[in-house]
C-alpha cells in the first residue's frame, strides 16, 4: 500500500532582507514565482496534499503556489515564533493521519524531488525523522550534522560546536521528513528554553531520540538547497536554475552556441536539433519545434516556432505568435497574436499584429499592420503567395486575397480580391529643375542671414 505524505511548506516569512513591497516566495525565478518551483518539486515527489503556512501576501501566495493535481489548504501564521511554531501552525492539516510528514520552505526554489524521495524512504524504513543535508566546503554559519552507527545523533549550530565539530562539512538544510503518525506529539515537545525564545524545528532530532526514535539523514546537493534572503542571492539561484535547464536540453538535443548567454523561462520547450544563437530571452508560454533555429538577440514569449522555421536576429514573438513550418521572421521584426503560413516570410522591419498570414506569401520591409484605433483590436488576413510591398499599411479590419499584390508605399484599407494589385498612394509628380530652383534659394537665404549677423 503506498504511503501517504502531507508536504508542509512555510512560506510566511517577512522577507525585510529583500528590500520588496510583496513576499519573498513571489519573486520569480525562470518567470515563475519561488513557491510554484517549490510546489512542483513536491508534485513531482507523489505528493499531492499541501499544507501551505502563509503570513505576507498570503491569498497572493496561495494562488501562486497553486498548480495542477496539488490539493492546497492554507494557514496563517499570525506570530514568528520559530520554524516548530510555523509548522504547527498546519496543525489541522497534520492531525488528519498522514503517513508522512515533510517539511519544506518555500524560499528554496532549487530543491528536486530526489532528496525529497529519499527523505520519505528513510520513514519507511523506520526512522521517526529524517533530515535533509548537504556537503559543503564553505560550512561557516550553518547546523553540522552529527552521525554515529548510520544514525544522526545531534544538529550542532555553530555557535555551539566544539572545533573538532566545526570540521564537518555535512550541514544541515532545514527540510526534514517527520512519520506522520508520531508527528504532531513530537512537535508538540517542542519547547522555547533559548536564546530567542523561538521553538526550534531541529529540536526534533534529540526528542525523538529521546523517546527511543531512530533519527537519520540523506544527503542533497548543495545548490538545490539554496535559500533566498536577498536580491543579490535571488539571482545567484536564477543563475544556478538557468545552467541547469540549459545543460538539460542540450543533452536532450538542442545546440545553444553560447548556452551562458540564453535565458529560458521556466516551461520553455526547445524540440531536438533546435539551434539557439547567442543572446535569447524566453520568456513564458515559449515552445520551439525541432529544427527551428533562433538567431541571436531575439526575444519569444508566449509563442509557438515551427519546424524549420527562423526567427531574427533581433526579432520579438510575443504571445499568440505562431510561425508555420518553414516559415521566417527576420531582423527587427515584431509579431503579436499572427499566425504565418508555411514557408511565409516576414523578412525584416516589420509588425505583425492580430494577423494570418497565409502560406507562402511575402511581406516587405516596413509592413505594418494597423491593428489597433484606441478602443478595438481588428484583424488582418492575408491569403496564400500574397506580396505585400516595402513600406506599406494594412488598416484592419481587412482582408488581402490569395495571390494578391499590394504595391510598395500603399496604405490599405479596403479588401483586395486574390489575384488583384492594390495601390494605395498618391499620384506621384516630377517638375523638371525645381531641385536646382530649391536649392539655389537656400543659399541664398542663408547667405542673407550671415552677411546680416
Amino acid at each position: 500500500m503506498e504511503r501517504t505524505c502531507l508536504a508542509v511548506i512555510l512560506a510566511a516569512g517577512d522577507s525585510t532582507r529583500m528590500k520588496s513591497s510583496k513576499s519573498k516566495v513571489l519573486h520569480p525565478v525562470a518567470g515563475r514565482p519561488m513557491i510554484a518551483h517549490v510546489v512542483e518539486a513536491v508534485a513531482s515527489a507523489g505528493i499531492t496534499s499541501v499544507a501551505l503556512v502563509v503570513g505576507r501576501d498570503a491569498e497572493d501566495v496561495a494562488k501562486a503556489a497553486s498548480i495542477a493535481g496539488v490539493g492546497i489548504e492554507s494557514y496563517l501564521q499570525k506570530e514568528r515564533l520559530g520554524t516548530g511554531h510555523a509548522v504547527l501552525a498546519a496543525r489541522e492539516a497534520i492531525a488528519k493521519g498522514y503517513d508522512d510528514i515533510l517539511v519544506t520552505y518555500g524560499d528554496v526554489p532549487l530543491q528536486t524531488d530526489g532528496p525529497l524521495k529519499a527523505a520519505r524512504q528513510g520513514l519507511a524504513d523506520g526512522s521517526d525523522v529524517v533530515v535533509i543535508g548537504f556537503h559543503t566546503d564553505r560550512p561557516t554559519g550553518y547546523g553540522r550534522l552529527l552521525v554515529k552507527d548510520g544514525e544522526l545523533i545531534a544538529i550542532r549550530e555553530e555557535k555551539d560546536a566544539t572545533d573538532a565539530e566545526r570540521t564537518v562539512t555535512w550541514c544541515n538544510s532545514g527540510l526534514m521528513a517527520i512519520n506522520g503518525r508520531k508527528a504532531l506529539d513530537l512537535l508538540s515537545r517542542i519547547g522555547n528554553a533559548n536564546a530567542k525564545v523561538e521553538f526550534y524545528l531541529t529540536d526534533l532530532v534529540e526528542i525523538a531520540r529521546s523517546l527511543g526514535g531512530r533519527v537519520t539523514a540523506v544527503d542533497a546537493p548543495e545548490i538545490e538547497m539554496t535559500g533566498c534572503n536577498t536580491r543579490a542571492e535571488l539571482a545567484v539561484i536564477e543563475r544556478f536554475w538557468q545552467e541547469r535547464r540549459r545543460h538539460q536540453m542540450m543533452l536532450s538535443g538542442v545546440t545553444m552556441i553560447a548556452p551562458e548567454t540564453v535565458f529560458l523561462a521556466y516551461d520553455t520547450v526547445i524540440g531536438q536539433d533546435a539551434l539557439i544563437e547567442p543572446n535569447v530571452v524566453f520568456g513564458p508560454g515559449a515552445v520551439i519545434d525541432s529544427g527551428a533555429v533562433i538567431h541571436a538577440f531575439s526575444h519569444i514569449e508566449g509563442a509557438h516556432v515551427s519546424q524549420g522555421a527562423t526567427v531574427g536576429p533581433f526579432a520579438r514573438l510575443r504571445p499568440g505568435a505562431d510561425l508555420g513550418t518553414g516559415s521566417k521572421v527576420g531582423n527587427f521584426c515584431e509579431v503579436k497574436n499572427g499566425r504565418l503560413g508555411e514557408g511565409a516570410k516576414v523578412n525584416h522591419l516589420t509588425y505583425i499584429g492580430d494577423a494570418v498570414i497565409g502560406a507562402g506569401s511575402n511581406i516587405g520591409a516596413g509592413t505594418i499592420t494597423c491593428n489597433y484605433d484606441g478602443v478595438n483590436k481588428s484583424e488582418t488576413v492575408i491569403g496564400e503567395n500574397a506580396f505585400i510591398g516595402s513600406n506599406s499599411s494594412l488598416v484592419a479590419p481587412v482582408t488581402i486575397g490569395d495571390g494578391a499584390y499590394i504595391a510598395s508605399g500603399s496604405v490599405i484599407t479596403v479588401n483586395v480580391p486574390a489575384d488583384a494589385l492594390a495601390l494605395g498612394r498618391a499620384r506621384q509628380e516630377i517638375k523638371t529643375g525645381r531641385a536646382t530652383l530649391l536649392r539655389e534659394r537656400a543659399l541664398a537665404i542663408k547667405a542673407a542671414k550671415k552677411a546680416k549677423a
